[in-house]
């Protein structure tokens, strides 16, 4: 036992920094907007044009990465994808006009978009299936983390050396990683994948994507995402407009929701090791944390209780996570796993993308009340989409390990 975990460790921690440098690369960019425009004179506009190529690059390489993983194996296009993403960071320390940073945004969105197909891939073959909900909730955990860490971090780094040096060093830091993923490859074990011939287009045997519980699986992860980039983008400014909250308490009220929802992710992991009804504790997580959402935007609330009850409701949605990804892995064909997180986590960039515009407008008409409200309905919907990928998902058969 103790080797096992020794083993399951070293492939968490591997894994996991892959994906928190992931993130971190994915918002590391919004702190040097200011240099930017003063070095290349662009405007905002021209700014934000980095950050949503880097992100659409991701989502519409995804689904066909997933294909590449799952016929020739995970583990070198996550050598590939990691390697790419950080020289595409620190190239962009040495730009000279904005389009090459343009460009250089989309090629670290190419290598970023290996990340969920590989390490999926990689999770379900190299961990026991009774630590799989706690290496998909470490997973989790360790993207979230790059997330919140980035901007800071970047910020602190620009004020201290410059955006240039900055890049060049949180660009750099990735080349550990690959060396390391390298070392360790012996104990990054792939999926297991049927023995079938390796004839056909590259894209053959992926109908099954279309399939009704795929679909739902992908509209369940597109729901939730907009939920979610819903309270993210307007909270504070929901807070601040309906219950007159000041502004540093509604930042307050949304980095209390969102360490909820990265601890949340943990507790999910635990659960799901140890239990078997993974719907049913997800659907009683979500159901819960939307209703505290509803309370908090429908009920008149001091500053501490509406802190404490959106904490309380982000650590239940986290911890929904988890089963989420258990069930999807579960869903997927021997051998498919690759292309299956590819094309349904492709739901989680384009929810976010869809969100603001509505969001927007409901604010804009007079009703920043209702956006809480439309929030967890969106939550609870995601979930009539999940019960319906569970009920009619097949459960994949054994197949035989890949050599």
């Amino acid at each position: 036992m103790r080797v096992a975990f020794g083993r399951d460790a070293r492939v968490n921690t591997l894994i996991g920094t892959g994906h928190f440098l992931s993130h971190y690369y994915g918002l590391c960019l919004p702190p040097l907007f200011l240099a930017w425009q003063q070095s290349f004179g662009v405007s905002f506009a021209e700014l934000g044009l980095s950050l949503a190529l880097m992100s659409a690059t991701t989502a519409i390489a995804q689904t066909p990465v997933g294909f590449l993983v799952d016929r020739y194996g995970a583990r070198r296009f996550l050598v590939g994808g990691t390697l790419l993403m950080t020289l595409s960071i620190s190239g962009m320390a040495a730009a000279t006009a904005y389009w090459q940073i343009v460009v250089l945004a989309m090629l670290s969105g190419l290598g970023n978009s290996v990340i969920h197909p590989a390490d999926y891939a990689i999770l379900s073959g190299s961990v026991a299936r009774e630590r799989m909900g706690r290496s998909f909730a470490v997973h989790t955990f360790s993207g979230n983390l790059g997330s919140s860490l980035a901007p800071p971090i970047t910020a602190v780094l620009v004020l201290a050396i410059g955006w240039r040096a900055s890049l060049l060093t949180v660009g750099l830091v990735g080349i550990p990683m690959v060396l390391a993923i390298l070392w360790q490859s012996r104990i990054l074990h792939d999926q297991a994948r049927e023995r079938t011939p390796r004839s056909g287009s590259l894209l053959s045997g992926g109908g099954f994507l279309l399939s009704r519980p795929m679909l739902l699986f992908f509209g369940f992860f597109l729901l939730s995402a907009m939920a979610g980039s819903g309270i993210q983008a307007w909270l504070i400014t929901v807070l601040h407009t309906v219950k007159g909250m000041s502004l540093e308490a509604g930042s307050s009220a949304l980095t209390a929701y969102m360490v909820g929802g990265t601890s949340g992710v943990l507790v999910g992991g635990w659960a799901v090791d140890r239990t078997t009804r993974h719907l049913t504790f997800a659907i009683v997580m979500t159901v819960v944390a939307s209703s505290l959402i509803l309370v908090v935007g429908t009920l008149p609330l001091s500053e501490l209780p509406t802190i404490g009850l959106l904490f309380a409701a982000g650590l239940l949605y986290g911890a929904s996570r988890t089963p989420r990804d258990v069930m999807v892995k579960d869903a997927s064909p021997p051998g498919q796993i690759g292309k299956v997180f590819g094309f349904v986590s492709a739901g989680l960039p384009l929810g976010a993308a869809l969100t603001p515009v509505p969001f927007g407008f409901l604010i804009d008409s007079g009703r920043p009340d209702l956006v809480l409200v439309l929030v967890a309905t969106l939550l609870l919907a995601s979930l009539l989409f999940m019960g319906g990928a569970r009920a009619v998902a097949k459960p994949a058969p054994l197949a035989v390990p890949a050599e």
